[in-house]
Order: C-alpha cells, then structure tokens, then sequence
C-alpha cells in the first residue's frame, strides 16, 4: 500500500496519492486531523438539512458513523466531535530528542562505525543511546 498525503479538498475532505498531490497548494493533513476535519464537515451538512445517508456518502463512511456524530452532536455541540489530547503515559522523548534520533538513523549504520549499512534493534538501540548520552538498563547499566 502506498503512502497517502491527506489534504483537505473544495468540497470535504479528500485523501489523495502523495505523488498526485505534489505541488498542491493544499494543507497536508494527519490521519486524525482527516477524521476531525470529516466530523467538522458532517456538523455543516446536518446545519443545512443533510440526511446521514447523504452524509455518509460524500463523507465516505457508514451511516452508523454519522448518526454517532449527529447524536453527539447534538449532546455537545461541535466541540463534543473535535480531536482530544492523547491520553496515556506521557513520551519519554521530547520532539528535538526525536528528530536527533530520526538524523541520526538517516545518516545509516555505516556512519556510526558498523560494517554493513543494515538496521538491527541492537544498532538501533546503540545509536540512540550515543545520540541521548543514555545508558542502557538491558546492558546492566544503573536504571535508577
């Protein structure tokens, strides 16, 4: 399956092959930021008089999903269909630990001393730990 570039279109929202969207002038969207933005266009739809039946068609999702979002909707208005924060433990990396990381990796396992350029967990987890100056608790490092 190829990799799909999400872009708000005139009349919804579209989902596009990246290589047909390059260019494009339109906003690159995040799988949860499609399904808001589907949500969000599905609450315009009911303000004009829409079916769900309609709805769903030109949303492309079932008419299950719509009468959910009407009903919701309807209980706490638009806000009740926006994205909420991510629960769960909180990452352990911030976003310049990770982009570090993600440089690091793209340089490939050559430029960090391994013979061939092939990805292991192992070198994986060697090269993050250089980039964070961690040590590692599974080598017997002091974890505490």
């Amino acid at each position: 399956m190829g990799v799909l570039a999400l872009r708000v279109g005139a009349f919804g929202v579209a989902c596009q092959p990246s290589s047909s969207v390059a260019g494009s002038s339109l906003p690159l969207l995040s799988r949860p930021q499609l399904a808001e933005a589907l949500r969000v266009r599905a609450v315009e739809l009911f303000e004009e008089g829409a079916s769900n039946a309609e709805i769903a068609r030109a949303a492309g999702v079932c008419a299950e999903s719509v009468r959910r979002w009407r009903r919701v909707w309807k209980e706490g208005g638009v806000s009740a269909l926006r994205r909420r924060a991510a629960t769960g433990r909180p990452p352990k990396l911030d976003d310049a630990q990770v982009e570090a990381i993600q440089a690091a990796l793209a340089r490939g396992a050559r430029a960090h001393g391994f013979e061939a350029d092939l990805w292991t967990l192992e070198r994986v987890g060697a090269v993050v730990e250089q980039v964070l100056s961690l040590s590692s608790c599974r080598r017997g490092g002091d974890c505490s």
